[in-house]
């Protein structure tokens, strides 16, 4: 393997444990689940280090390592939810957003310009609560209660940013759209 490829290779390896951390989840293996956790952290860390500091970014990295972090959320997500530690509506919000933000994607893709990954502040914000809600959660479960007025603030926080994360995204690329769409008309 080229060096430069580390870091593809990290992200990969990370979406990858979405798999162990479902099944941990569902066997109830809050620690293990946790330890997973943390590596993929970890790798997370490494890949991005390895790339700014020796320059090996690439398109496709900049695909895969918000689609590894995204992987990795919705299965937590998921399994969180039909194991009913967290509620239908939030995990219907959360893959709701993915699903909006993947379609516009392809549409803005397919018909417009190619799409450049830039993540919004919100949307970076919800990210951190999404993980943070996922950790207190199988923290809750396997080490320590968690009170039930910080869960809930954490589902209503994610469930506020989730829902703000996705207009943001509908209507910064609808307004590029149109720019896209003003920019072809006037060059007829």
């Amino acid at each position: 393997m080229i060096a430069r490829h580390i870091p593809n290779a990290l992200t990969v390896a990370r979406m990858l444990l979405a798999w162990p951390i479902v099944w941990a989840l569902a066997r109830e293996q809050y620690g293990l689940t946790l330890a997973l956790f943390a590596v993929a952290g970890f790798s997370d860390g490494v890949d991005g280090f390895l790339a700014r500091r020796y320059g090996w970014h690439s398109r496709l990295g900049s695909i895969l390592d918000p689609l590894s972090d995204k992987v990795l959320l919705v299965a937590a997500f998921l399994s969180l939810g039909y194991l009913g530690h967290l509620p239908v509506w939030l995990v219907v919000a959360v893959l709701g957003r993915d699903v909006i933000i993947v379609t516009g994607a392809l549409v803005y893709h397919a018909f417009f310009e190619p799409v450049t990954m830039e993540p919004t502040l919100i949307s970076k914000l919800n990210t951190v609560c999404q993980i943070v809600l996922v950790l207190a959660t199988v923290m809750s479960l396997g080490f320590v209660n968690v009170a039930p007025l910080i869960m809930g603030a954490l589902v209503v926080l994610v469930g506020v940013t989730t829902v703000s994360s996705g207009v943001a995204y509908v209507w910064i690329w609808t307004r590029r759209a149109q720019s896209v769409a003003r920019k072809r008309g006037a060059g007829d």
